[in-house]
């Protein structure tokens, strides 16, 4: 790490090591009210200083040079303002896969990987499943599902053109792209081939508006509204997605889509009255005991929608 001129005598703000950054970087963001304020302090200074989590504390009693703590303060200063750290780094960490993220997509959540999870109970690894994911986004869960199932081939829609373009670099930086296609679409009046779909998954807008009124500053100011909120009690594109979807699975094959924590029942409701040829669904519930999950199994019967 390159070191900078000591610090003139009458200039006490200039923080004497990296450690010392870090501290009082991690003091103004608690100071304006953000999460984790000392996590991100650290994260935002192994992006501006060019190193490891591990290599801040090999550093750390290191003087930082000048340009390290001007591009440390900038960065800080955006957190401070609200600004998600996925954001601001470019990138966030989903089932174990590093993903670009960009505001053009919503950044991936840990309970999101609970439909990765339950596809791997469903299925066997070297299962050569035909899936696709309903509202990509990043790409997340299709990059994911291709690449804990090798033999998979998937397609990945979304109504977003910027958000398709993510989602392909990340399949690429994944290498699975040459087993994943990219549609855009409007999923909830998409026509697929009859049949064909051994899994379906999707994590659809499900945000009701008062909820989103509730949300965090840094999730309203800069993630993609129309990737959150949902009419009908946030249950409109999940609607709209349950007949494309008995139509596009084949018999035993599975849909699993995200919830909000409130919506469980209404979406077994929705589920029998909307989307013949489902059998009974079941919620899954999330690490919180919330519900997360709904999976229904296509059934042998002619779908009727």
């Amino acid at each position: 790490m390159s070191a900078s001129p000591p610090a003139a005598p009458n200039d006490p703000g200039t923080p004497a090591t990296l450690a010392e950054a870090i501290v009082h970087a991690a003091r103004a963001l608690e100071a304006r009210g953000v999460d984790a304020p000392r996590f991100s302090a650290e994260l935002l200074a192994a992006r501006a200083f060019g190193l490891t989590r591990l290599g801040l504390i090999l550093h750390a009693k290191d003087q930082p040079a000048a340009t390290g703590l001007a591009a440390f303060a900038s960065l800080v200063e955006r957190r401070g303002q609200g600004e998600p750290v996925a954001y601001l780094l470019g990138e966030k960490e989903f089932f174990g896969l590093n993903f670009r993220v960009t505001p053009d997509v919503l950044i991936p959540r840990p309970e999101t990987e609970l439909l990765v999870e339950e596809a791997q109970r469903l299925f066997a690894q070297d299962a050569p499943l035909r899936f696709a994911d309903f509202g990509t986004g990043s790409g997340a869960l299709a990059v994911a599902l291709a690449h804990v199932f090798p033999a998979a081939r998937g397609l990945a829609v979304d109504l977003s053109a910027p958000a398709l373009a993510i989602a392909r670099q990340n399949a690429q930086a994944n290498g699975v792209a040459g087993r994943l296609g990219f549609l855009q679409a409007d999923f909830t009046r998409l026509a697929l081939a009859s049949s064909s779909l051994d899994l379906l998954v999707s994590n659809p807008p499900y945000v009701t508006q008062d909820e989103y009124e509730t949300l965090s500053p840094e999730v309203r100011a800069f993630e993609p509204r129309s990737a959150l909120v949902s009419a009908e009690q946030g249950l409109w594109h999940l609607r709209g997605l349950l007949p494309v979807s008995a139509g596009a699975l084949r018999p035993g094959g599975y849909l699993l889509c995200e919830l909000g924590s409130g919506q469980g029942r209404a979406a077994l409701e929705l589920l029998a009255g909307a989307a013949p040829g489902f059998d009974q669904g079941e919620i899954l519930k999330d690490y919180a005991g919330l519900d997360r999950v709904l999976l229904a199994r296509r059934n042998s019967q002619k779908c009727l929608a």
